[in-house]
């Protein structure tokens, strides 16, 4: 059975290989069907990073023109899967970094008119501590809070943007949240 498929998967990648080979001499038979067979790839992979199908739809035609206008950067035939799902994988990430772009306007816009309750020092100060918390954290860890809480990413599109699986984002926001409690608690005692 598993060398069953691992021969299914060898005759696949050589007709990709094949099929890329030819797409580069100008053959448009060869592209149509390189379309066919890698587009359902594509669209999976876009589907699970977005979560909306009309979305990924845009976003693997997309990847295809940019895939035909730098067929000639790719160097190793057998690797255009990897090549297609690295192009959408940068696609969606665009995407996201736009949306957040315009998450922050709108939160800065709506945050100048709101009343915050506390005086404008203590804020302050509180800003400061936990950035100088951070700061003290792994970079890794730092990624992640930031893009979580300060981009306010959903853990998707934080493994989307930082290209690992979203269990890795979870455990990672997790140890960062624990170790930034020990670090601002440490801090806390000192002050008392």
């Amino acid at each position: 059975m598993k060398s069953e498929l691992a021969s299914n998967r060898a005759k696949e990648r050589a007709l990709e290989a094949y099929l890329l080979s030819s797409a580069k001499l100008g053959n448009e038979r060869a592209m149509a069907q390189l379309v066919r067979l890698l587009s359902p790839v594509m669209m999976r992979h876009a589907t699970r990073l977005t979560g909306d199908t009309e979305q990924a739809k845009g976003m693997v035609q997309a990847a295809w023109a940019d895939i035909f206008r730098s067929l000639d950067t790719v160097k190793n035939p057998e690797a255009i899967r990897a090549f297609a799902l690295q192009i959408v994988t940068r696609k969606v990430a665009a995407v996201i970094r736009a949306k957040q772009k315009e998450r922050s306007l709108k939160t800065a816009l709506t945050d100048e008119h709101q009343d915050v309750g506390q005086p404008l020092g203590e804020i302050a100060a509180d800003a400061y501590s936990v950035r100088k918390a951070i700061n003290q954290l792994s970079k890794d860890h730092q990624a992640i809070l930031a893009l979580f809480y300060l981009e306010d990413m959903t853990t998707s599109e934080v493994a989307a943007a930082l290209n690992i699986p979203v269990g890795t984002v979870k455990t990672r926001l997790m140890h960062a949240r624990s170790n930034l409690r020990a670090i601002l608690e440490g801090s806390n005692h000192g002050k008392n």
